[in-house]
């Protein structure tokens, strides 16, 4: 199965990636980590699209996505989470990130990306308030499907 998790800096993706991780282990890929699977740069993509392909079905895969160019290597199939949060949360747990100062580029970049995927076609969108439970419910829901497929 392919898991994307899909949202703005801040906003939980990873922890949610390590939350679903302990109940369906997967190889987790963030952002341009499939450069790492190859010296050149475009058989690096080639095999991560391969992997990811694959994955809608076979192994279970979790790729984490910040950036709106990545929503492209998605293939039909995946399974979107749209994670979400306040600016204001975003804000302070960026400025956390950066041990506590905020530069006004990094908040304006921020301000400037904030809602970038409020509108993402998705399986599920999930608030900085939601549970994982709500998660693991569909997610086990849509591997019965594809066991009985």
């Amino acid at each position: 199965m392919l898991i994307a998790i899909i949202g703005e800096n801040c906003t939980g993706k990873s922890t949610l990636a390590e939350k679903i991780n302990q109940f369906i282990p997967a190889k987790i890929y963030s952002g341009k980590d499939y450069l790492r699977l190859e010296k050149n740069p475009s058989l690096a993509l080639e095999k991560f699209r391969k992997i990811l392909k694959e994955s809608v079905i076979h192994d279970d895969v979790i790729y984490i996505i910040t950036e709106k160019e990545h929503l492209s290597l998605l293939p039909g199939g995946t399974f979107k989470i749209v994670v979400t949060a306040e600016l204001k949360t975003i804000k302070e747990r960026f400025k956390e990130r950066l041990r506590g100062n905020l530069p006004l580029a990094v908040e304006k970049m921020l301000e400037s990306k904030h809602g970038l995927y409020d509108h993402l076609e998705c399986d599920i969108k999930l608030t900085e308030k939601d549970e994982i439970e709500l998660v693991m419910g569909a997610l086990m829901k849509k591997k019965r499907e594809i066991a009985y497929a």
